[in-house]
């Protein structure tokens, strides 16, 4: 049974990539059940798929996150990872995807699980903003901050992989990924289509259009936005990246994973012991 990829809300549950593109399980309101109803449901995840990987914004509601925290403690279970990468909502919801489709594959869940991790570095998530006055999650110049009072501005920023902030006007672009791509666009409160136009700036396979994320306005301080994100469709692609990668056995809960870090007991690779000093021998 394939491990299961889990949101916490609907709307980044995005539609299916291909005919092989497991479906999400949406938690979605998880912090306003019954504590003892939610626990039910979670084991009966874990039960049935046997490891499910959680995917959440680091903008979801406080309420929400405890309710997760809670119960994977009350579970005592390994076997849930709660996955909280630095990434806008857009991209929170292409990234499940992505792990939604690997999950289609022949990988292991510690393997798919930190698939995460290696995918956010091939995410190219930002936004169309109204305003950056209370944006905080990309650093922001006194001058952008000036000009966010003046009627009609709008600035281009970019939370990842490296942050960017521009003025958006014509001729005015980002720096964008140096492979092919998609465009995902969600429009919010603003009116503009620069963010559809950018994805000529980067040579983009196609532009495709979704609604914005619940929790897109909280990240980026403002509701009066376009949120975009470029990433990798192609499933060949994605297997290929991660498989590439060398696996490990983690010496805590025994999973194979990549990178350095378990996703499911969160235990990093020990340190390394010191040389042992070289015994001195006394001459006879």
């Amino acid at each position: 049974m394939p491990t299961a990829i889990a949101v916490t809300s609907a709307d980044l549950a995005l539609p299916a990539q291909d005919e092989r593109t497991m479906p999400a399980v949406v938690l979605a309101g998880i912090d306003r059940r019954p504590l003892d109803q939610a626990l039910t449901e979670l084991n009966a995840l874990v039960e049935q798929y046997g490891y499910v990987v959680v995917v959440c914004s680091q903008a979801a509601p406080e309420p929400v996150v405890r309710r997760l925290y809670t119960l994977r403690s009350l579970l005592e279970s390994d076997r849930i990872a709660l996955f909280r990468p630095a990434l806008p909502p857009l991209g929170i919801a292409v990234l499940a995807r992505q792990l939604r489709q690997l999950a289609s594959c022949d990988l292991s869940p510690g393997v798919l699980a930190s698939a995460g991790r290696l995918l956010t570095h091939y995410l190219h998530a930002g936004a169309v903003l109204g305003s950056v006055a209370r944006l905080d999650r990309v650093p922001v110049g006194l001058k952008a901050h000036a000009r966010s009072w003046v009627p009609g501005s709008q600035f281009a920023v970019l939370a990842h992989p490296e942050p960017q902030l521009v003025r958006a006007g014509p001729g005015v672009t980002l720096k964008g990924p140096e492979f092919s791509t998609w465009l995902l666009v969600a429009k919010g409160q603003l009116q503009s289509d620069w963010a559809g136009g950018l994805g000529g700036q980067w040579g983009v396979h196609g532009v495709r259009e979704v609604p914005l994320p619940a929790e897109s306005p909280a990240w980026w301080g403002t509701g009066r936005m376009v949120e975009f994100c470029g990433y990798l469709a192609d499933l060949s692609v994605l297997y290929q990246l991660v498989t590439s990668v060398r696996q490990t056995s983690c010496h805590w809960c025994g999973l194979d994973v990549i990178g350095d870090r378990c996703v499911f007991c969160s235990a990093t690779p020990p340190a390394p012991e010191p040389p042992r000093a070289l015994e001195q021998r006394t001459p006879a």
